[in-house]
């Protein structure tokens, strides 16, 4: 489950609003069979560092009889968004994995030919560069 308010900094004092709209949710839930789990929810605000410095300090958001504190950043389909939007951790995390696995490669190596080595190190890097960079991109040219 995802919900999403858009909130002014001079306003953010009404994150009961945003508590209110999680009982509805969790009542929804409990009314259909389902369960929500606290423990899996986070919680982020995104906004510049400028307006985030703004924002009243707040010990989370109440969601299903628990505190959800708020954290810097999120991980959303392989994509980790921090509360800036630079994504500097994402390329981190991108940067991290491909490192991983062109360094896994290296087992194997001995037993390909040069071409076939070239193909696979570019379909790893070029799969974990690719997957989701529309939506990146989009993002962070404010087309979403």
């Amino acid at each position: 489950m995802r919900l999403y308010m858009s909130l002014r900094p001079q306003y953010c004092v009404t994150i009961p609003s945003l508590e209110q709209c999680a009982i509805d949710v969790s009542r929804w839930f409990t009314e259909n069979a389902l369960l929500l789990n606290p423990t899996k929810t986070e919680a982020v605000m995104f906004g510049t560092s400028r307006r985030l410095r703004q924002v009243p300090s707040t010990p989370g958001v109440l969601v299903a009889g628990a505190y959800v504190t708020f954290s810097d950043a999120v991980k959303l389909l392989g994509v980790t968004l921090d509360s800036a939007l630079t994504f500097d951790k994402h390329i981190t995390n991108v940067t991290r994995c491909c490192h991983y696995q062109i360094r896994a490669m290296r087992h194997i190596r001995p037993l390909l030919t040069l071409d076939t080595a070239k193909t696979i190190a570019a379909s790893i890097v070029g799969s974990r560069l690719d997957y989701c960079n529309k939506s990146v991109v989009r993002c962070v040219a404010g087309e979403y």
